[in-house]
Protein backbone atom coordinates (compact mmCIF):
# COMPACT_ATOMS: atom_id res chain seq x y z
CA UNK A 1 0.00 0.00 0.00
CA UNK A 2 1.62 3.18 -0.92
CA UNK A 3 2.37 5.82 1.70
CA UNK A 4 -0.13 8.52 1.07
CA UNK A 5 -2.88 6.19 0.68
CA UNK A 6 -1.83 4.71 4.35
CA UNK A 7 -1.77 8.10 5.79
CA UNK A 8 -4.99 9.17 4.35
CA UNK A 9 -6.45 5.88 5.62
CA UNK A 10 -5.18 6.55 8.69
CA UNK A 11 -6.68 10.04 8.92
CA UNK A 12 -10.02 9.15 7.74
CA UNK A 13 -10.36 6.45 10.55
CA UNK A 14 -9.76 9.53 13.08
CA UNK A 15 -5.87 8.36 13.75
CA UNK A 16 -3.35 10.72 13.46
CA UNK A 17 0.08 9.70 11.88
CA UNK A 18 3.47 11.93 13.30
CA UNK A 19 7.17 10.89 12.69
CA UNK A 20 5.86 7.09 12.04
CA UNK A 21 4.38 6.78 15.51
CA UNK A 22 0.89 6.27 15.78
CA UNK A 23 -1.20 8.47 18.80
CA UNK A 24 -4.74 8.32 19.81
CA UNK A 25 -8.15 9.98 18.20
CA UNK A 26 -7.77 13.09 16.88
CA UNK A 27 -9.81 15.44 18.63
CA UNK A 28 -10.26 18.65 15.99
CA UNK A 29 -9.11 18.57 12.17
CA UNK A 30 -7.71 21.87 10.81
CA UNK A 31 -8.21 20.76 7.10
CA UNK A 32 -11.18 18.66 5.69
CA UNK A 33 -10.51 15.50 4.88
CA UNK A 34 -11.56 13.88 1.51
CA UNK A 35 -13.20 10.49 2.61
CA UNK A 36 -14.13 9.76 -0.96
CA UNK A 37 -13.09 6.47 -1.85
CA UNK A 38 -9.90 5.74 -3.96
CA UNK A 39 -9.22 4.27 -6.90
CA UNK A 40 -6.22 2.49 -6.83
CA UNK A 41 -4.71 0.60 -10.43
CA UNK A 42 -2.87 -2.61 -10.17
CA UNK A 43 -1.37 -4.21 -12.88
CA UNK A 44 -0.51 -7.50 -13.31
CA UNK A 45 3.33 -8.17 -13.52
CA UNK A 46 4.49 -8.79 -16.77
CA UNK A 47 6.31 -12.18 -17.40
CA UNK A 48 10.27 -11.85 -16.35
CA UNK A 49 12.20 -10.71 -20.11
CA UNK A 50 14.50 -13.29 -18.36
CA UNK A 51 12.32 -16.16 -18.38
CA UNK A 52 10.75 -15.27 -22.02
CA UNK A 53 14.38 -14.74 -23.68
CA UNK A 54 16.45 -16.37 -21.63
CA UNK A 55 19.10 -16.91 -24.49
CA UNK A 56 18.65 -13.71 -25.70
CA UNK A 57 17.53 -13.71 -29.72
CA UNK A 58 19.30 -15.45 -32.41
CA UNK A 59 19.92 -13.41 -35.57
CA UNK A 60 17.96 -10.57 -37.30
CA UNK A 61 14.46 -10.58 -36.08
CA UNK A 62 11.19 -10.41 -38.26
CA UNK A 63 7.94 -8.59 -37.07
CA UNK A 64 4.51 -8.91 -38.65
CA UNK A 65 1.48 -6.77 -37.60
CA UNK A 66 -1.04 -8.81 -36.37
CA UNK A 67 -4.95 -8.55 -37.54
CA UNK A 68 -7.61 -9.73 -35.06
CA UNK A 69 -7.64 -13.33 -36.09
CA UNK A 70 -3.92 -13.95 -35.74
CA UNK A 71 -4.45 -12.04 -32.33
CA UNK A 72 -7.16 -14.24 -30.87
CA UNK A 73 -4.39 -17.54 -31.93
CA UNK A 74 -2.26 -15.96 -29.49
CA UNK A 75 -4.79 -15.76 -26.83
CA UNK A 76 -5.37 -19.48 -27.72
CA UNK A 77 -1.97 -20.17 -27.68
CA UNK A 78 -1.06 -18.82 -24.53
CA UNK A 79 -4.53 -20.34 -22.82
CA UNK A 80 -3.59 -23.74 -24.11
CA UNK A 81 -0.18 -23.25 -22.34
CA UNK A 82 -1.81 -22.09 -19.07
CA UNK A 83 -4.15 -24.86 -19.83
CA UNK A 84 -1.20 -27.38 -19.97
CA UNK A 85 0.43 -25.89 -16.90
CA UNK A 86 3.28 -24.60 -18.87
CA UNK A 87 5.27 -21.89 -17.93
CA UNK A 88 5.73 -18.93 -20.83
CA UNK A 89 8.87 -19.76 -21.98
CA UNK A 90 6.47 -22.94 -23.31
CA UNK A 91 4.50 -19.78 -25.24
CA UNK A 92 6.85 -18.09 -26.79
CA UNK A 93 8.53 -21.34 -28.24
CA UNK A 94 4.87 -22.04 -29.42
CA UNK A 95 4.17 -19.03 -30.89
CA UNK A 96 7.44 -18.19 -32.41
CA UNK A 97 6.66 -21.41 -33.98
CA UNK A 98 3.41 -20.50 -35.11
CA UNK A 99 4.65 -17.58 -36.57
CA UNK A 100 7.38 -19.09 -39.26
CA UNK A 101 4.60 -21.95 -39.78
CA UNK A 102 1.49 -19.82 -40.51
CA UNK A 103 2.14 -16.51 -39.86
CA UNK A 104 0.13 -16.86 -36.82
CA UNK A 105 -2.79 -17.93 -39.70
CA UNK A 106 -5.03 -21.23 -38.78
CA UNK A 107 -4.48 -22.94 -42.69
CA UNK A 108 -6.62 -25.30 -44.00
CA UNK A 109 -5.72 -27.20 -47.45
CA UNK A 110 -3.82 -24.45 -49.80
CA UNK A 111 -3.93 -27.02 -52.80
CA UNK A 112 -1.05 -27.07 -54.89
CA UNK A 113 0.38 -24.58 -52.35
CA UNK A 114 0.27 -26.88 -49.63
CA UNK A 115 3.36 -29.11 -48.09
CA UNK A 116 1.97 -32.02 -47.99
CA UNK A 117 -1.05 -32.42 -46.11
CA UNK A 118 0.25 -29.43 -43.94
CA UNK A 119 -2.40 -27.73 -41.78
CA UNK A 120 -3.50 -25.13 -39.49
CA UNK A 121 -1.25 -23.10 -36.98
CA UNK A 122 1.93 -25.24 -37.35
CA UNK A 123 1.65 -26.64 -39.96
CA UNK A 124 0.76 -30.14 -38.68
CA UNK A 125 0.53 -32.88 -41.24
CA UNK A 126 -2.70 -35.93 -40.38
CA UNK A 127 -0.31 -38.64 -42.36
CA UNK A 128 2.18 -37.78 -39.32
CA UNK A 129 -0.13 -38.37 -36.80
CA UNK A 130 -0.80 -34.99 -35.36
CA UNK A 131 -4.56 -35.38 -35.38
CA UNK A 132 -7.52 -35.54 -37.86
CA UNK A 133 -7.77 -32.42 -40.09
CA UNK A 134 -10.81 -31.27 -37.71
CA UNK A 135 -8.28 -31.58 -34.55
CA UNK A 136 -5.19 -30.29 -36.45
CA UNK A 137 -7.25 -26.85 -37.35
CA UNK A 138 -8.49 -26.25 -34.07
CA UNK A 139 -5.82 -24.23 -32.04
CA UNK A 140 -6.42 -25.14 -28.50
CA UNK A 141 -5.97 -28.98 -30.02
CA UNK A 142 -2.78 -28.13 -32.42
CA UNK A 143 -0.94 -26.01 -29.75
CA UNK A 144 -1.22 -28.53 -27.21
CA UNK A 145 -0.36 -31.41 -29.63
CA UNK A 146 2.89 -29.09 -30.03
CA UNK A 147 3.08 -28.59 -26.17
CA UNK A 148 2.86 -32.45 -26.09
CA UNK A 149 6.22 -32.90 -28.61
CA UNK A 150 7.78 -29.68 -26.85
CA UNK A 151 7.61 -31.42 -23.45
CA UNK A 152 8.84 -34.89 -25.12
CA UNK A 153 12.65 -33.00 -25.80
CA UNK A 154 14.72 -33.55 -23.04
CA UNK A 155 16.29 -29.82 -21.50
CA UNK A 156 13.79 -27.72 -23.66
CA UNK A 157 13.48 -24.98 -21.46
CA UNK A 158 17.62 -24.46 -21.63
CA UNK A 159 17.38 -24.54 -25.14
CA UNK A 160 17.46 -22.07 -27.46
CA UNK A 161 14.31 -21.63 -29.46
CA UNK A 162 15.17 -22.79 -33.03
CA UNK A 163 16.74 -25.91 -31.24
CA UNK A 164 13.18 -26.61 -28.84
CA UNK A 165 11.14 -26.04 -32.25
CA UNK A 166 12.79 -27.89 -34.86
CA UNK A 167 13.49 -31.01 -32.73
CA UNK A 168 9.33 -30.87 -32.58
CA UNK A 169 8.72 -29.96 -35.99
CA UNK A 170 11.68 -31.35 -38.06
CA UNK A 171 11.46 -28.75 -40.20
CA UNK A 172 13.40 -28.54 -43.70
CA UNK A 173 14.50 -24.92 -42.42
CA UNK A 174 16.04 -25.44 -38.85
CA UNK A 175 17.15 -22.07 -38.15
CA UNK A 176 13.63 -19.79 -39.82
CA UNK A 177 11.92 -20.21 -35.65
CA UNK A 178 14.89 -17.85 -34.41
CA UNK A 179 13.84 -14.83 -36.06
CA UNK A 180 10.30 -15.00 -34.63
CA UNK A 181 11.73 -14.96 -30.97
CA UNK A 182 11.30 -11.35 -29.87
CA UNK A 183 8.36 -10.63 -31.37
CA UNK A 184 6.36 -13.78 -29.71
CA UNK A 185 8.02 -12.58 -26.39
CA UNK A 186 6.71 -9.34 -27.29
CA UNK A 187 3.64 -11.05 -27.45
CA UNK A 188 3.68 -13.31 -24.43
CA UNK A 189 4.57 -10.31 -22.58
CA UNK A 190 1.58 -8.33 -23.83
CA UNK A 191 -1.50 -11.02 -23.85
CA UNK A 192 -0.05 -13.75 -20.39
CA UNK A 193 -1.90 -12.03 -18.04
CA UNK A 194 -4.87 -10.43 -19.55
Amino acid sequence: MNTIFRKSMLSVAGVAFAGGVLAGPVAHLSHSVDTRPVAVTVQADKPDVSKLIPHGTQGEQSRITLNDEQIGNVKAIIAATKKAGLPERAAVISIATSLQESKLENLGHLGDMNDHDSLGLFQQRPSSGWGTPEQITDPEYSTTAFLKGLQQVDGWQDMPLTDAAQTVQVSAYPDAYAQWEQQAADLVGQYWNS
